[in-house]
């Protein structure tokens, strides 16, 4: 399972604030080496045409052309997406404020509905988070994930590992899929969700209602 989360902490109401926190995973069930490499190929390969990647892909702010090959492969090797938004307007006024309640909200309200649906008893989930670029006096992202995890792993094994999201194709999986299902639960134009993503989708969960 690779994680991924989309949105700011902000309070909302705010200019520049997003009015979702989202969550969301691409899971890939037993051995994927192959899908693995096959988005290490693709990265060589935009750098051999010129598309400088140090830091690897990210939906936001790749380019159209680069968006169109990384969907194609994403349709191709057809994870299952699952993805969790918060509505922040229609958050507690205690959690509105606090950024690490509204992180381990999110996780927990996506965690609770996952977990059980992609591993059984005695099986091992490895959960590879992107780590989260937030000052460590403000929120610790990796304490908050395992205290979510922990509450899961009574009768199955969950292994807990938070990377940069550059490191690991699975990551960047989650995020464009994400992005694509960011975009249409705002009605925002996105080319690839209702044929590259929808299909792979089985749930989009909105716990605290939708913005009108």
């Amino acid at each position: 399972m690779y994680a991924d989360e989309t949105g700011d902490m902000g309070v909302p109401g705010i200019s520049g604030v997003s009015r979702y926190f989202g969550c969301g995973t691409a899971v890939f069930r037993g051995e994927h080496g192959e899908r693995i490499w096959q988005g290490l190929r693709l990265r060589c390969d935009l750098e051999r045409r010129g598309v400088s990647l140090p830091k690897g892909r990210h939906a936001k702010d790749d380019s159209q052309s680069t968006r169109d090959e990384v969907f194609d492969v994403i349709k191709d090797q057809r994870p299952r997406i699952d993805a969790t938004f918060l509505y922040k307007g229609n958050a507690h006024p205690s959690v509105r404020e606090r950024q690490q309640w509204l992180y381990k909200l999110a996780w927990f309200s996506h965690f609770r509905q996952i977990v059980s649906q992609v591993s059984g008893p005695g099986d091992t989930l490895y959960v590879i988070a992107a780590s989260l670029t937030t000052s460590r006096k403000v929120m610790n992202a990796r304490e908050a994930l395992r205290d979510v995890c922990g509450q899961f792993d009574a009768d199955r094994e969950i292994v807990l590992c938070v990377w940069d999201a550059q490191s690991t194709w699975g990551i960047q999986v989650a995020d464009y899929s994400l992005w694509a299902v960011q975009r249409h639960l705002e009605n925002r134009p996105c080319k690839w969700f209702e044929s590259h993503v929808k299909p792979n989708v089985r749930s989009l969960l909105t716990p605290w209602g939708r913005h009108e």
